[in-house]
């Protein structure tokens, strides 16, 4: 996985149920211009993956602000997802999505972005981060127990879009917008360290 960072994000085409229960392809290209987060999770109807699914379908709105598209996606195909989405919360379904459930049927996507668990035809638990110029910036992979926090991706993106736009500063660890950065050179670092 670690060999993708920095380099453009692999190609996908993949068929996809989007937040109007139609059905489309996507590919890489519907994204250019734009941050996009890509979250694998194992399968529909299971467990963790509805937690954060929803979490992260909840913060759309906020991914959009900054420039940010998410779609998430599984080896499911797009008729499970649709059966998903469409089934209530309170009965174990993700009730209507605010983002694309990509299906990766032919398993190319997840063999490609390296989280695809061969010999169960399932992907881990990863989140790819792509910046504007279609290039991977991050990359996180969960065994399947372990579920991901939208909070977390969004301040990612944020984090990423400020680096973008400031050349020369860096992000502490724990940064928030609004809070101080470091300069990303040996004598400008001091100032960040002056107030801890």
């Amino acid at each position: 996985m670690s060999h993708l960072i920095g380099k453009p994000a692999p190609r996908f085409e993949c068929p996809a149920l989007m937040p109007d229960f139609s059905f489309k392809t996507l590919t890489n290209d519907d994204y250019k211009g734009k941050y996009l987060v890509i979250m694998f999770y194992p399968m529909d109807y299971t467990f963790v993956c509805p937690t954060e699914i929803i979490r992260h379908s909840e913060a759309v709105e906020s991914f959009k602000k900054e420039g940010a598209e998410i779609v998430v996606a599984s080896t499911d195909s797009e008729y499970v997802h649709l059966s998903w989405a469409a089934t209530p919360k309170k009965q174990g379904g993700l009730g209507a999505m605010k983002m694309p459930m990509l299906a990766d049927r032919n398993l190319k996507m997840s063999k490609a972005f390296g989280c695809l668990i061969e010999e169960e035809g399932v992907a881990l638990r990863a989140t790819y981060i792509i910046n504007r110029e279609g290039i991977i910036v991050s990359a996180t992979i969960n065994n399947l127990p372990v579920g991901r926090n939208a909070d977390e991706t969004l301040r990612l993106i944020q984090a990423f879009k400020y680096v973008d736009e400031h050349d020369g500063e860096g992000i502490p660890c724990g940064w928030t917008p609004g809070e101080k950065t470091i300069k990303t050179d040996p004598e400008g670092k001091l100032e960040w360290f002056q107030d801890e």
